[in-house]
């Protein structure tokens, strides 16, 4: 049974710094490509950024919003994925949800929600200006 859980959550001012991790189990984690989707109160859920498999390239993608700011990686052998978020703004304010995908995409299309099988339950991230 394949498993997500996010965690690294909370509050912080802008400016200020998060690392969130997303531990998995259930699938062999390092042949799926990783998403970190966000969705703010009243908006929808959108791609934050993703990591192809290292089967393919291990190659990552951003939003245009985040670029430069966060930064996406995983721990094969501790099947994790993580999301290193600086200089936070108001705007980061969101549930983030880390997701994963069996299927070989494009790198190009790895920032849509429909591309994903599996989801956790997301973690909140709140910045205070």
């Amino acid at each position: 049974q394949v498993q997500l859980v996010e965690s690294g959550g909370g509050s912080v001012q802008s400016g200020g710094a998060l690392r969130l991790s997303c531990a998995t189990s259930g699938y062999t984690y390092s042949t799926y490509s990783m998403g970190w989707f966000r969705q703010a109160p009243g908006k929808e859920r959108e791609g934050v950024a993703a990591i192809n498999s290292d089967n393919i390239d291990g190659r990552p993608v951003y939003a245009d919003s985040v670029k430069g700011r966060f930064t996406i990686s995983r721990d094969n052998a501790e099947n994790t994925l993580y999301l290193q978020m600086n200089n936070l703004k108001p705007e980061d304010t969101a549930v983030y949800y880390c997701a994963a995908t069996s299927t070989v995409w494009s790198w190009g299309i790895l920032l849509r929600l429909d591309k994903y099988n599996y989801w956790g339950q997301g973690t909140q991230v709140t910045v205070s200006s």
